[in-house]
């Protein structure tokens, strides 16, 4: 993966009544709010915290 390339991810479910850790990978990620967007950058890191929380938000963008 290089090292420039980000991904554009968006809140779309609730962390309420979810466990503790999926808090914070939101809070991790830039998010913690439904509707909110951020752009992270696309590393293996990133790809685990995502699959955490797949539930929870939508790729908008993968550049």
């Amino acid at each position: 993966m290089a090292s420039g390339k980000t991904i554009k991810i968006e809140q779309i479910g609730s962390p309420i009544r979810r466990e503790q850790t999926q808090r914070q990978t939101l809070v991790g990620l830039g998010l913690n709010k439904i509707g909110r967007s951020a752009e992270v950058p696309d590393t293996p890191a990133t790809r685990g915290m995502l699959t955490k929380v797949k539930h929870l938000v939508r790729v908008v963008d993968g550049k």
